[in-house]
């Protein structure tokens, strides 16, 4: 996935920006069971980056279980 975001922040409140908007997002993808990068870069090259490569089990929520979707057998 690719998201761009285009503002009319200048370069210095670009940058806070970034960091708030790279905090703001890991927290919300850490609530996921997946692995993820982000990368921020603003219009003076300033580049911040996080990654979680742990991906953690999947706890079923309400007593619901999730399959593996498996192929459908041609018949």
């Amino acid at each position: 996935m690719r998201i761009e975001i285009t503002s009319t922040l200048t370069q210095d409140d670009e940058n806070r920006m970034a960091a708030a908007v790279l905090k703001a997002l890991s927290g919300l993808l850490d609530m996921l069971p997946i692995a993820y990068m982000i990368r921020v870069e603003t219009t003076d090259e300033h580049v911040l980056q996080h990654m979680n490569t742990q991906r953690p089990a999947w706890e079923p929520i309400g007593g619901v279980t999730l399959e593996t979707p498996r192929p459908i057998a041609e018949s």
